[in-house]
């Protein structure tokens, strides 16, 4: 399904008379397995793309990249950070994933068009490239993760050298046995399958409560983590002083579900974390790249979240690729919830691109995009072809008692 908001042409003048282009249309397309591609169109028939995410919610996102196509009708596509602020900043009420989503997606895109039509990539217009490859990890196992270790040897043969999978199921409060028992476990048989050969994260999720985090930190230590991500669920970032252990070695990774500077200020100045993990289609390409210079200045290292399709993937290492301090982003192929929903057994991120090779793994290294804008070509045909409604059901997770528990 494609949403469709049509802008009046409207003409801009720079001070030396020459004409700007004008945002004509934004239609949002919904394509298996889960993803929202945003397409952005001139008044002089340039085009770009962006991607925006929350799938579990995509017709309220479908209505907010409406009403904010609406708010952009005729706005100059080249002015991108003022259509940012409007998009997040022009209205009493605002904030939170849905409008950041859909804003995201949108700046994206017009990213993607002024890159095209300089004839540059989106890297150049942020400072230069730092780097000619972004190390990248990949997920191992499921939510209920039962066959971890035949999936890292999977990883490790497909020329990964870092993973991450979840640490636990539902967890409630006082699950002190079965929760450590089975995280240790697994770590272990991840460990004894593969060795040192893959550096390991390990996903907590927000699942595990505050209570469990200490021990489970200190039973981890010794299997010597790539970081430990979310030990605690969201809006309880100032826990994170006390549920960490005096001493403790494992990296400390949050921040996929915030949404801008101004939140992750607050997560950097409790100086606790070791790694944070902002998403483009949360917080916008630019909105990412200040992000990570916030992190640099209190010597915080950056590993985008992004287990979304092509665009959000190729946005993501456009500012890798210019950006000293990511360290690694997440690569969202062979992920099982790509499998099974809106009618297609499995996609893959480059499925929708003319060169599928350009999102491939390198010995571990995703290589930068040198295209123009965001280095990818979308088959915008097969999108048409595809482009269908699905509604990404909610998850049913529940203690045994019937208590609904966190996802």
């Amino acid at each position: 399904m494609a949403a469709v908001c049509s802008a009046a042409m409207r003409t801009h003048s720079t001070p030396g008379g020459n004409r700007v282009s004008s945002i004509a249309h934004i239609r949002c397309w919904q394509i298996p397995p889960r993803w929202l591609l945003v397409e952005v169109e001139t008044d002089d028939h340039l085009t770009g793309w962006g991607e925006a995410i929350v799938p579990k919610r995509a017709r309220a996102v479908l209505g907010a990249i409406e009403d904010l196509a609406t708010n952009l009708r005729g706005a100059p596509a080249d002015r991108i950070e003022e259509a940012a602020v409007r998009m997040r900043q022009g209205a009493f009420f605002r904030g939170g994933p849905i409008l950041s989503t859909a804003a995201a997606a949108i700046e994206q895109a017009l990213w993607d068009i002024k890159g095209r039509r300089l004839g540059i990539p989106v890297y150049d217009l942020l400072g230069g490239a730092v780097r000619e490859s972004t190390r990248a990890y990949a997920w191992i196992g499921g939510d209920r993760p039962d066959d971890v270790a035949n999936h890292a040897k999977q990883r490790l043969a497909q020329g990964y050298t870092a993973v991450k999978m979840n640490a636990t199921a539902e967890a409630d409060s006082l699950d002190v046995t079965a929760v450590v028992d089975g995280v240790v476990a697994r770590m272990g048989m991840v460990r004894d399958a593969v060795g040192t050969n893959l550096d390991i994260a390990i996903d907590f999720h927000g699942r595990v409560h505050r209570s469990l985090v200490p021990t489970l930190l200190r039973e981890l230590a010794p299997f010597r983590p790539l970081w430990v991500e979310e030990p605690v669920s969201p809006g309880h970032e100032d826990a994170l002083r006390a549920v960490i252990p005096k001493g403790c070695s494992i990296p400390i990774a949050t921040g996929e579900r915030l949404t801008s500077r101004w939140e992750f200020k607050r997560l950097l100045e409790e100086r606790v974390v070791d790694i944070i993990q902002p998403d483009v289609s949360i917080t916008g390409l630019f909105e990412l790249r200040k992000i990570a210079a916030m992190a640099e200045a209190y010597d915080v290292a950056v590993a985008p979240h992004c287990p979304n399709g092509p665009v959000s993937l190729a946005a993501t290492l456009q500012v890798a690729a210019c950006t000293p301090n990511i360290v690694i982003l997440e690569h969202s192929t062979g992920i099982h919830y790509h499998r099974g929903y809106a009618g297609l057994d499995a996609a893959e991120p480059g499925d929708y691109l003319r060169d599928p090779s350009l999102l491939d793994v390198e010995r571990g290294y995703l290589r930068r995009l040198d295209g123009s804008g965001l280095g990818i070509e979308i088959d915008r045909t097969l999108v048409e072809e595809r482009a269908r409604v699905w509604q990404v059901p909610d998850p049913e997770w529940r203690l045994p008692d019937g208590r609904i528990t966190e996802w």
